[in-house]
């Protein structure tokens, strides 16, 4: 049973690959997308209830949010119509991150996952921007997003240069 969010974890890695094989136009695509957003949400939830929590489950859970975004982007980024502003700043909170993995082994002398309140928020909000794209105009609802990415990204990156264990 203590393997249950690492299991949720690896299903949603599965999960995501497999929206590859559907269009966004798709419903499956969406069931799909929406239970690997739950996912997200419920692993964690249950690794911490049931005093699961590990750093391998912890480098998984990343490894599996890696696979879900860089999927969505496959699959989205053709549909939408990104601004050149947005594109620089996405690129920015990129740069951050790099900043932080480099931090993070210089450091840390390991790969160092950040699961803070604002990367939550921000992973919960990139899930959501898809779900939006109907009611808000995308260069509202993008800004919102990267308001928080970049922030989490900064906090990410302070969290990793302050704490020597684990985070």
């Amino acid at each position: 049973m203590k393997n249950l969010p690492n299991i949720i974890t690896v299903f949603r890695a599965i999960g995501a690959i497999g929206l590859l094989f559907f269009g966004v136009e798709s419903p499956i695509f969406w069931v799909i997308y929406f239970a690997c957003g739950i996912s997200d949400m419920l692993d964690g939830y249950l690794a911490r209830k049931m005093n699961a929590t590990s750093e391998f489950g912890a480098k998984i859970d990343t490894i599996a949010d890696i696979i879900f975004v860089v999927v969505c982007i496959i699959k989205l980024l053709p549909i939408l119509e990104i601004p050149n502003w947005l594109w620089i700043w996405v690129g920015v909170i990129a740069i951050i991150k790099i900043i932080n993995i480099v931090s993070g082994f210089v450091v840390q002398k390991k790969f160092v996952t950040v699961h803070s309140i604002m990367n939550k928020i921000t992973g919960f909000l990139l899930f959501a921007f898809p779900l939006t794209l109907s009611l808000i105009d995308l260069k509202y609802s993008a800004a919102v997003v990267c308001i928080f990415a970049t922030f989490a990204a900064i906090q990410e990156g302070h969290f990793i240069r302050i704490l020597k264990s684990g985070i």
